[in-house]
């Protein structure tokens, strides 16, 4: 292990009856700068890592009072002190003896009379496990900590620019229902348009990404339904039949009256509004984007298919995998953040679902996910 260890961070507490033992050990390890408490009977131990709280403890086998192997038992069964790492001292090494000393928590044994090198070596790898140990602990709180901060962060973004966004969405819906363009000229018209398409664009950023982060951080919860697909197929496609009109794109669609799935409506809602607003991203103007809803193997199956630029080959390997976040530009350079179809891929995984894709550069892409039918 490469690690930078400084002896004298770390305590040991030598545990021996016999007077010279306890004098040779504390003359090494002093000599290696390690730090030194001591004690000469199984009691005493016990009292001096409560006291000490030793890194490593040398402990001998057979003393008058405790063995080392009792005093081993009873730092074991305590919380406080049971991942202290013990190396039993002993001039026993039977197999019989090697297997009940680590039955009672041995991590290591020297053996009596003491090899210098061997003991020095031995002391070495046991506070080196520590060090790491206590390294790996220490980057796991800093990490814990950060991705708390980041969730916290998210969910700041997405809940504090959502409710301004939703009014300036609002206002500027308001203002093109009422501004026709014969009124405000074609050129003022087109800019309250494209004013109009990049708020429903952030508005939708923000949406995606608040339930992103609630969803990671298993705050978002699956309200199973039984619900009818086909409304609410038909309820998102007239949301987005103006935004497409923008681009003189034809949604058509082709589905039955009546499917009945079991999901959380919302999140279905999500993944439809994300598929088919990439449908259109992704199309070039005056061309068609086809929806369809079936049945296949007990599932509903949902897919929009567009015409559009396609997804290359090496963008295909790294679409839908969190750690890559692959995103690109539309036809009409509008820009995606990669975030709407992690989403709807956790979604529809939640629902008990699959979502899957197919796409070819410069001929369009095909995107599908399944849910259960209603039992």
């Amino acid at each position: 292990m490469n690690m930078e260890i400084n002896p004298s961070d770390y305590k040991i507490l030598v545990v021996d009856d016999v007077m010279s033992n306890i004098l040779l050990l504390k003359v090494i390890l002093t000599n290696e700068k390690y730090k030194l408490a001591t004690a000469t009977n199984g009691r005493q131990a016990l009292e001096q890592v409560a006291k000490e709280k030793p890194d490593l403890i040398l402990l001998d086998v057979m003393m008058p009072d405790l063995s080392g192997f009792e005093v081993a038992q009873k730092l074991k069964q305590s919380a406080d002190t049971a991942e202290i790492p013990i190396i039993f001292l002993t001039a026993l090494n039977s197999t019989a003896d090697i297997v009940q000393g680590f039955k009672s928590g041995a991590n290591d044994f020297i053996s009596k009379p003491f090899n210098k090198e061997e003991l020095i070596i031995r002391v070495n790898h046991q506070i080196s496990l520590v060090a790491a140990k206590r390294l790996i602990e220490k980057k796991n709180i800093e990490l814990q900590n950060t991705v708390a901060g980041r969730d916290k962060l998210y969910s700041v973004i997405a809940h504090d620019l959502r409710s301004p966004m939703g009014s300036i969405k609002m206002v500027l819906n308001m203002l093109l229902l009422n501004l026709p363009e014969e009124k405000i000229g074609k050129e003022m018209f087109e800019i309250l348009n494209m004013a109009n398409q990049t708020t429903e664009d952030v508005f939708s950023l923000l949406d995606n990404l608040l339930k992103w982060t609630k969803s990671q951080i298993g705050k978002l919860n699956v309200v199973y339904q039984d619900f009818n697909l086909t409304e609410v197929v038909d309820s998102v496609i007239e949301i987005f039949t103006m935004v497409a009109g923008v681009k003189h794109i034809k949604i058509n669609t082709n589905r039955p009256e009546r499917l009945l799935v079991t999901g959380d409506i919302d999140m279905v809602k999500t993944i439809i509004r994300n598929l088919i607003s990439n449908a259109i991203k992704f199309s070039n103007e005056n061309t068609e984007i086809s929806v369809e809803v079936n049945t296949q193997d007990n599932m509903a199956v949902f897919c929009v298919k567009d015409n559009g630029c396609g997804i290359s080959e090496e963008g295909q390997k790294k679409l839908l995998h969190t750690d890559t976040h692959f995103s690109t530009f539309g036809t009409n350079n509008e820009e995606g953040s990669g975030l709407g179809l992690l989403l709807s891929k956790d979604f529809v995984q939640k629902n008990g679902g699959t979502l899957w894709f197919e796409s070819k550069e410069g001929v369009g892409s095909t995107f599908y996910f399944s849910l259960p039918l209603r039992k």
